[in-house]
């Protein structure tokens, strides 16, 4: 039934009544033009390396600064959102509704605007991914709260905890795995928000990027890509190796 569903919406999708006009014949057409540029992706110019090493460094700082403000930040907002940690159900509500804002503005924007209000450079970049990783790690997190058993909460209570001294002594150590795992999760994806947030003035290599595209240097921009791949391989690798060791 499912699959169904699924063939009949992507049917839909591409039927050129209603659908987004998907074409093979413009693909037939036009790979040529695509074809020259795949080619110079292959051929990275090393020469320009040494160019491409500050803008790396100022994305990575962004990156591990936006990541540790926004752990945290998101740690107690995720008790609050979680209504195993926090039965009032309208602070609950009133912390889960701003998260919801917050999750529904693009990260781009608010790069957009942050550049607007402070000028061009790392900063607008970092708050940009902060507000984009409390979003993530207070959802996530509190939602893996919600899925954990509710009886060491419940016995804390008829011991008569407060619901501070629950969550300290048994709530924060059963999120502490999931949080720290979440955290590591959004540090990756920094590194590759923080180049696309860069296009719109946000610092980092984005900036770079939009520089070489303007003039059409996709074999210094096959370079930039290279780095920002061996960067992920190398926070995925280490934070394969932590999510094991807490596990």
């Amino acid at each position: 039934m499912a699959l169904a569903v699924i063939l009949l919406i992507t049917a839909i999708t591409l039927s050129p009544q209603v659908g987004i006009s998907f074409s093979l014949d413009a693909i037939v057409r036009n790979w040529q033009n695509g074809a020259s540029k795949i080619v110079a992706l292959l051929q990275p110019d090393w020469s320009f390396f040494p160019r491409t090493l500050p803008p790396l460094f100022e994305t990575l700082e962004m990156a591990v600064i936006a990541t540790f403000v926004a752990s945290l930040v998101s740690f107690p907002l995720s008790l609050w959102a979680a209504r195993l940690t926090n039965p009032n159900r309208w602070t609950r509500g009133l912390v889960r509704t701003l998260l919801n804002v917050v999750r529904s503005i693009p990260d781009l924007l608010y790069a957009s605007v942050l550049v607007a209000m402070v000028g061009v450079g790392a900063l607008p970049g970092i708050i940009a991914l902060l507000l984009f990783n409390i979003g993530i790690i207070v959802k996530m997190v509190s939602e893996n709260i919600e899925a954990n058993d509710a009886g060491p909460l419940e016995a804390g209570r008829a011991a008569g905890g407060t619901q501070f001294q629950i969550n300290r002594a048994i709530a924060t150590a059963d999120a502490l795995p999931a949080f720290v795992n979440q955290t590591l999760y959004v540090l990756e994806l920094n590194v590759r928000a923080s180049t696309v947030l860069g296009l719109v003035g946000a610092g980092g290599l984005g900036l770079l990027i939009d520089a070489v595209r303007t003039f059409y240097r996709y074999d210094q921009l096959s370079l930039i890509i290279l780095e920002i791949l061996i960067v992920v391989i190398v926070i995925d690798t280490t934070s394969d190796a932590i999510r094991r060791r807490l596990v």
